[in-house]
């Protein structure tokens, strides 16, 4: 879709209103000095009869990947870099740090001994953890073990930082806000003056005062977002296997559910939604698709999604990306489990949201 103004210095050959004759290409010529444009010229290009997006389906292997960020370790530490991430690009933005045209994500690595300064930032980010057992993500003073399969949450502004006293290297996946932020020009980042924050919490005290169904005196019921830094997938496997042996299995998205804020039941950031699912041994979805471009991990098992011509073969640790009204559809050749973001309560919160093949 051209700008407006690019328009206006070269009208559509197509133009909606007819040909662009002499009279009206001196006129939109005349127009455009003085950064001005006509909307019957872009019409159709403003407000599309469906989705538009110019992101592509894409798939990372993640033994590939893991090969590559060890390579990074060997180059630059993680003080040098701030954060050793691999950016996930769409193949259709390059340059654009981003895999959706709202979400920002990337492999992160954290070596044995080393540690990822203490910052904070407007955007929210979220860790999905992919290898590894025994680094720390330090958040608003609880500092949280992650294991494979935790899902961690750094909230709007919360200073953070990671550290690896393990002897292995840890890597888990970033998924960011970073280009909606950016949209609203509303992005901040600090420094802190230490390199680790002190922590006051054990490792996880948000999940037993707020995952446990109850809640403290005195919580805050406004909070928009999760009060829980870690949802452990030891918690959080169990519940999707007892779905699946109750036969609560959605024909298109197998046995999920959804990370939540567990004061309102709403999402867990109100700019980024994640879902979990088993989906079971031979599992054959239906087709479907929604207005959130999606990131999908696989956790573990072997199968296959098609995205409307594209046909993924994932394995654990695979990372592929759904755009926005894709069609698509999962297989799984075992019993497999599937980690999905995307942008949906930000979508929700505007009443924009759309699916099709419910």
């Amino acid at each position: 879709m051209e700008a407006p103004g690019n328009s206006a210095a070269q009208p559509s050959s197509d133009s909606v209103a007819g040909a662009v004759t002499p009279e009206r290409a001196a006129y939109y010529e005349r127009i455009g000095k003085e950064n001005l444009a006509p909307l019957w010229e872009v019409l159709k290009g403003l407000v599309p009869p469906e989705p538009r997006t110019p992101c592509v389906p894409a798939h990372w292997r993640f033994n590939d990947v893991r090969k590559m960020l060890l390579e990074a370790g060997e180059l630059i530490t993680a003080k040098e870099a701030e954060r050793r991430v691999l950016v996930f690009e769409n193949p259709a933005l390059r340059g654009k740090s981003r895999l959706t045209q709202t979400l920002y994500a990337g492999l992160q690595l954290i070596l044995p001994g080393e540690v990822a300064p203490a910052h904070r930032h407007t955007a929210s980010a979220i860790r999905f953890v992919l290898d590894g057992e025994g680094a720390y993500t330090a958040v608003e003073g609880e500092q949280t073990v992650m294991r494979r399969g935790d899902f961690v949450m750094t909230p709007n502004w919360a200073p953070h930082d990671h550290g690896n006293p393990s002897k292995q290297p840890m890597i888990w996946l970033d998924v960011l806000d970073v280009p909606t932020v950016n949209f609203f020009d509303a992005a901040f980042s600090e420094h802190l003056d230490h390199e680790k924050q002190s922590n006051t919490k054990e490792d996880g005290d948000s999940y037993a005062r707020y995952g446990s169904g109850v809640l403290p005196d005195g919580a805050p019921l406004g909070l928009n977002r999760s009060p829980i830094i870690n949802y452990p997938y030891a918690k959080v496997r169990p519940v999707i296997e007892r779905m699946a042996k109750s036969d609560e299995i959605d024909p298109r998205h197998g046995a999920r559910v959804r990370y939540v804020n567990p004061i309102n039941g709403r999402w867990a950031t109100p700019t980024m939604g994640a879902q979990i699912a088993l989906l079971p041994k031979g599992f054959k979805g239906k087709d479907y698709r929604s207005t959130d471009g999606t990131i999908f991990v696989c956790v573990e098992g072997e199968g296959s999604t098609k995205v409307e011509n594209e046909t993924f073969n994932w394995g654990p640790g695979d990372v592929f990306v759904v755009p926005s009204w894709k069609t698509y559809s999962h297989s799984a050749k075992g019993e497999s489990v599937m980690f999905s973001i995307s942008d949906r309560p930000a979508q929700e919160a505007l009443g924009i949201w759309r699916e099709q093949g419910a």
